[in-house]
């Protein structure tokens, strides 16, 4: 995705998206953040024409973004929204599935390959026959996961789709997101405040006032307690943890997993 001077606004009020450039490569997993207001969301939606974008240009896959070109870009970009619920149409789940493959005139056997594929890789193929009203909140939101991805697009956003769900269907999803990043089919950007999802991803985007202030690695995002302060962010508990210890002398690498922040910490613990 490349994105030069793209602007949005409602009407003459300032803009909601001010002159942001940047470049996404294929197969990276991103993460945006920021303030409620920063403008995270407008963004990804002026990548397939939610919105359209005031100035500026937007290519998705080197094709840019005009009128006679967003059924081409909206086939290569999935979205899953904040509140999955806004995505159920069908009776059932699969129906529900099937509504997304049908718009796009897959075969039947294409279809039904698809759907046991992805279902029982997002661990739902025995909610398939269900209404959508039967589901909890993490289902409704897998569900929703494998309505985008059986299609196949190339680029999958996540607009906060981790903020309605409990601590351990939030984990869940970071474990789907980071499953999808190594298989190198996909390019994820994903608007998020879960600091476990932000650490997961490669880069970091932040925006303030609609502008992009900052790009880069959830590492340097966690070491600057301004920029976490700005975002209303809390860093991970193991930096956390690393931050407390340097105030009481003791030094260990910066862990960017529990298995990390245990290694560093067990030489210590031995010690003792």
């Amino acid at each position: 995705m490349e994105f030069h001077e793209v602007s949005f606004g409602y009407g003459q009020d300032k803009p909601v998206v001010d002159q942001i450039s940047l470049n996404i490569l294929q197969g990276q997993w991103v993460t945006l953040v920021g303030s409620n207001g920063s403008g995270k969301s407008t963004l990804v939606k002026l990548t397939n024409a939610l919105l359209p974008k005031s100035a500026g240009s937007i290519k998705v896959n080197g094709i840019e973004l005009q009128s006679n070109t967003i059924g081409e870009i909206r086939r290569n970009v999935g979205m899953v929204f904040q509140n999955p619920d806004n995505q159920f149409i069908g009776t059932t789940v699969e129906d529900d599935i099937v509504f997304g493959l049908e718009s796009q005139c897959f075969p039947v056997d294409i279809m039904e390959q698809r759907i046991q594929t992805y279902a029982a890789k997002l661990g739902i193929t025995d909610l398939l026959h269900k209404h959508p009203s039967e589901l909890s909140g993490g289902q409704k939101q897998r569900v929703a996961i494998v309505s985008i991805l059986s299609m196949e697009p190339e680029i999958v956003i996540f607009d906060e789709a981790s903020s309605m769900l409990d601590e351990k269907t939030r984990n869940d999803l970071t474990v789907i997101l980071s499953d999808m990043h190594q298989s190198g089919k996909y390019t994820i950007l994903s608007i998020t405040h879960d600091a476990e999802e932000i650490a997961a991803s490669e880069r970091v985007l932040v925006l303030h006032e609609g502008k992009l202030i900052a790009d880069s690695t959830p590492i340097e995002l966690f070491r600057d307690d301004h920029m976490l302060e700005m975002c209303h962010l809390t860093a991970p508990f193991a930096f956390r943890l690393k931050s407390e210890l340097h105030k009481q002398g003791v030094e260990i690498p910066i862990p960017s997993s529990e298995e990390e922040l245990i290694e560093g910490l067990w030489p210590l613990l031995s010690n003792k």
